[in-house]
């Protein structure tokens, strides 16, 4: 019963068959193969346009090296205050950037607050160089929470970044679980909204070790490719990168995957609602569900094989927790199978 993380899970047999299958013979290495640019080109028809893709190792490096593109001196990047790139990337954004700051704004349950970014930005206007600037505006989808930005919030964040010429970067390591649950296309989610630059996760996905930071802005492409290989970050034998968003676009193999972790989240958090011994600590929207329950249940789960992860309770949390509770992560992927859920519930009823 593994929902400590979706990045727990292995590849998808899919995946893992394409890698074998580019294993074989010789490509042209860096990224110029011919199956590096047919999956460019996918990309672009994901997408709905011309896309300039970049494949990275990690969401931290897509994250770091995409505000880093923006970034300038004395350049602050905005971002809800427990998003990941404020959180959990050990200071690599600054690294990466050269020394820019983060800063964060308020928001509940992991969205950042529209009239908050609005105050946070005021703070810089006029510019000053004592102050800072700022440089661009980060957003997490879905959030470290498990819920998700509509489109409308997207939108607002986007209104609030064009109307200071900011551009505006999505956190897309769990892209597909956030598409699939509004029910919606790439482009819409993306770009048709105001979205600038998207960090695209396909790890956490069924995928092996595949990220891409997918841009816009053509005329940056250049920049990028500059900034991506003294960040250590350009595979020779990137053909192995590219068999994995093969495979995982081949008949919307990735849609079916988030499909399915959404799913198992929702049966889950089913079952946390119907107990009386826990209760969900809010409604999820994407694949992580939040449950809350004492010390001894969380250790009974543990022993029984159950792993999750305790959480801190999130800006916006409205619930209480009693003296002996706290609140618990599980987290489903592809590969969390309908015993997992039942065996699981089992022990939580």
């Amino acid at each position: 019963m593994f929902f400590a993380s979706d990045n727990w899970a292995g590849a998808h047999p899919a995946v893992a068959a394409r890698m074998s299958g580019a294993a074989a013979g010789f490509s042209t290495a860096y990224g110029d193969g011919d199956l590096d640019r047919a999956v460019y080109k996918k990309f672009s028809e994901v997408f709905e346009r011309e896309v300039a893709v970049f494949f990275v190792s990690t969401g931290t490096a897509a994250n770091s090296l995409s505000l880093a593109l923006y970034g300038k001196p004395g350049g602050i990047s905005f971002c809800h205050r427990e998003a990941h790139v404020m959180e959990d990337e050990c200071g690599a954004v600054e690294y990466f950037s050269g020394g820019g700051r983060l800063l964060g704004i308020d928001g509940s349950l992991g969205r950042m607050d529209p009239a908050a970014l609005e105050k946070a930005l005021g703070h810089f206007f006029p510019e000053s160089v004592h102050t800072g600037r700022p440089a661009i505006i980060s957003i997490t989808q879905s959030t470290e929470i498990g819920t998700v930005y509509s489109l409308q919030d997207i939108e607002a964040i986007s209104t609030i970044a064009g109307s200071r010429c900011l551009p505006l970067h999505m956190d897309g390591a769990r892209f597909a679980n956030a598409l699939v649950a509004l029910e919606t296309t790439p482009a819409e989610m993306t770009w048709k909204r105001g979205i600038d630059v998207v960090s695209f996760g396909g790890t956490k996905n069924g995928c092996w070790c595949a990220e891409a930071i997918v841009l816009f802005d053509l005329d940056l492409a250049r920049e990028m490719a500059f900034l991506r290989k003294r960040a250590g970050q350009l595979f020779s034998k990137s053909r192995f990168v590219a068999a994995q968003f093969d495979a995982y676009f081949h008949d919307g193999l990735w849609l079916e995957n988030a499909r399915h972790s959404n799913a198992m989240a929702s049966r889950l958090a089913e079952a946390i609602d119907a107990a009386i011994t826990a209760r969900l600590a809010w409604q999820p929207q994407a694949n992580e569900v939040f449950a809350i329950f004492g010390d001894d249940m969380a250790a009974r789960l543990q022993a029984a094989g159950a792993t999750f992860h305790q959480w801190p309770a999130p800006a916006g949390f409205s619930g209480q927790l009693g003296e002996d509770e706290k609140i618990y992560r599980f987290v489903t992927s592809f590969a969390t199978q309908n015993d997992d859920i039942e065996r699981l519930a089992g022990l939580i009823r």
